[in-house]
C-alpha cells in the first residue's frame, strides 16, 4: 500500500486504547472464546435475499475455497432459505467443521411460519433444528435473529443460557439490537456477540450499541459492510436487478435517492486508488478500523470477490485517511433510511440522533 502507518486514534468509534492495534488490520480478533480472522463470510447470499443465486454444488465450492485460503468464521441462519442455507454450509465444512468457529441464528422464521419467534420453547426447537442441518452436534454462536417485541429480551437470553449450559451452543449473541437491549440481555448471561449491519453509509452502532459493547465486552460483528453491493462500485443500476432481490424493497436504492447516492463513489474510489486498493476492500478495512473488538463478514457468491473482501485485512489506513473516507460517505451525504417503513417495526437498532 502506498501510505504509512501513523496515530489512528481519530478513527470514528475507536478509543485511544484500540487505536494503535487497529493499525493492523490483519491482527486476529476475539469472538465467542476464539480467535479468528477480522474478514469472515456472510453466506446469506449463497441462496437468500439477493438475486443471481448458486447451486448447491457451486456454492459448497466457494465455502470450501474460503476453508482453503484461511477463512475461519461462517455465518448462517434459520431463516436463509428456509434453513437450506444451513444445510448447503453444513456439507461444506463437513469434516473440517472443528477447523472454524460456526454462527447462525433463529428468532426469524420464513416460509409459511413467517415471522419472529423469540419465545423460550420456540427458540430450543430452532437450535435442534439448526444443529441437524448443519451437521453438527455443536455450535459455537447462536443468534437471536431479531428482538421479539411480544418476548421480553431476558426471556429469550435466558433460553440461550438454558442451551449453553446443556451443551448445544458455546456461545450467544443478539442481531439488529440496541445498546439498551444489550445490557438487559448480558445481565441474564453475557453476550458474546451483536450481529448488526454497519458500514460506511450505515452507521447506527455509533449511536450507542459500540459503547454498549464495549461496556459489557461484547464483540460487534458488521453483517452488509459493502452497503448491500453498493460500495463495491459495481451496481449501477438496481432497477436491473432481478425482482426478487431485497434491495427493490430498500429505500436508497429507488430511482429517487440512488443517483444521488451514486454521486458519492466518485470520490470514494479516488480514495481507494490513491490507497492502492479497491473500494470493495477500503470499505472492509474501514470496518476494521474501527477497533480490533469489531469484525465483518461480507458475503459474495465470487471466489474472486472473496479475495478482494480479505485483501482488507492488508489495507493500512491512518487518522488523515479515515477522516476523508468519513467525510465523504456518512449518514448526512447519505439518501433514504437503509429500510422502508414496515421493515423498522422488525429492528430495534438506535435511529440517528436528533438535531
Amino acid at each position: 500500500m502506498s501510505n504509512t502507518p501513523s496515530d489512528a486514534a481519530g478513527a470514528v468509534g475507536m478509543d485511544a486504547a484500540t487505536a494503535t492495534a487497529a493499525l493492523d488490520l490483519s491482527t486476529s480478533r476475539q469472538l465467542a472464546g476464539r480467535s479468528v480472522r477480522p474478514v469472515g463470510l456472510g453466506c446469506m447470499n449463497l441462496n437468500h435475499g439477493y438475486s443471481h443465486f448458486l447451486s448447491d454444488d457451486d456454492a459448497v465450492a466457494l465455502v470450501r475455497t474460503a476453508l482453503d485460503e484461511g477463512v475461519d468464521h461462517f455465518d448462517t441462519a434459520t431463516l436463509y432459505g428456509a434453513g437450506h442455507n444451513e444445510e448447503v454450509v453444513g456439507r461444506a465444512l463437513g469434516s473440517r467443521r472443528q477447523d472454524v468457529l460456526l454462527a447462525s441464528k433463529g428468532g426469524l422464521v420464513g416460509g409459511p411460519e413467517r415471522g419472529i419467534d423469540g419465545r423460550p420453547e420456540s427458540l430450543h426447537r430452532q437450535v435442534d433444528a439448526s444443529l441437524r442441518r448443519l451437521g453438527t452436534d455443536f455450535i459455537d454462536l447462536y443468534y437471536l435473529h431479531r428482538l421479539d417485541p411480544q418476548v421480553p429480551v431476558e426471556d429469550s437470553a435466558g433460553a440461550l443460557s438454558e442451551m449453553i449450559q446443556a451443551g448445544k451452543i458455546g456461545a450467544y449473541g443478539l442481531s439488529e439490537v440496541s445498546g439498551a437491549t444489550l445490557e438487559r440481555a448480558h445481565a441474564v448471561h453475557p453476550v458474546a456477540a451483536v450481529q448488526n449491519e454497519y458500514s460506511l453509509w450505515t452507521r447506527n452502532p455509533e449511536w450507542g450499541l459500540l459503547d454498549a459493547c464495549r461496556r459489557t465486552g461484547t464483540t460487534l460483528v458488521a453483517f452488509s459492510p459493502l452497503g448491500r453491493g453498493f460500495l463495491t462500485g459495481t451496481l449501477e443500476d438496481p432497477a436491473a436487478l432481478p425482482a426478487e432481490d431485497l434491495r427493490h424493497r430498500m429505500p436508497r436504492f429507488t430511482a429517487e435517492n440512488y443517483p444521488a447516492n451514486l454521486a458519492l463513489l466518485e470520490p470514494f474510489r479516488a480514495e481507494a486508488d490513491r490507497l492502492g486498493t479497491t473500494p470493495a476492500a477500503l470499505s472492509i478495512a474501514w470496518i476494521l478500523a474501527q477497533g480490533t473488538d469489531v469484525v465483518a463478514i461480507p458475503g459474495t457468491t465470487s471466489a474472486a470477490h472473496l479475495a478482494e473482501d480479505r485483501s482488507a485485512e492488508q489495507v493500512i489506513l491512518t487518522a488523515d485517511d479515515l477522516a476523508r473516507i468519513d467525510a465523504i460517505i456518512n449518514q448526512e451525504t447519505v439518501h433514504g433510511h437503509r429500510y422502508a417503513e414496515a421493515q423498522r417495526k422488525s429492528i430495534d437498532t438506535e435511529e440517528p440522533p436528533a438535531g
